[in-house]
């Protein structure tokens, strides 16, 4: 982890409060090249859009793969403000980025939504996702970077049991 890449995750976070702010889940990703350059960004848009599987990773592996090659998406990173679920993790897997950055770990992330049914988290970290492939994909992660667990603050309703 380096100051390049603390950049480029504070970036996906300010791409997760810009999704909370389009009334979309507080999720952000960026896609940059080996020198820091950012590709693509993308936020969450399960709300605006939709579409469940509107995860803020997966609509950046789904314009990544639609904008470059797998060779020259095997050097990228995707930067994410917060673990990828399986689903996300199969996207990125499947669009050929070789390296996955997070910030928030999906163990914090649950301990922030709680019961709440807009986010049935799936307990299976990308690391076993990624695993199970036939190419490896790098991640780092999770990272403590400011403002991570804080755009989420007052986001999640828990679920009331009656």
């Amino acid at each position: 982890m380096n100051d390049m890449d603390r950049r480029l995750l504070a970036a996906a976070v300010e791409r997760a409060r810009a999704s909370r702010a389009g009334g979309n889940h507080p999720f952000g990703a960026v896609l940059a090249d080996t020198e820091g350059t950012i590709l693509l960004e993308a936020g969450n848009t399960v709300v605006t859009g939709r579409d469940c599987t509107g995860h803020a990773e997966t609509n950046l592996a789904r314009a990544a793969s639609a904008a470059y090659g797998r060779d020259f998406l095997r050097k990228c990173t995707l930067y994410t403000s917060a673990e990828p679920c399986a689903m996300c993790a199969g996207a990125i897997y499947w669009s050929g980025i070789g390296r996955v950055v997070y910030a928030l770990a999906e163990s914090a992330l649950r301990n922030l939504t709680g019961d709440d049914p807009e986010n049935p988290t799936l307990d299976l970290p990308c690391r076993e996702v990624f695993a199970r492939g036939r190419r490896p994909v790098a991640v780092e992660g999770p990272t403590d970077v400011p403002g991570a667990a804080e755009v989420h603050t007052g986001f999640w309703k828990p679920e009331t049991k009656a």
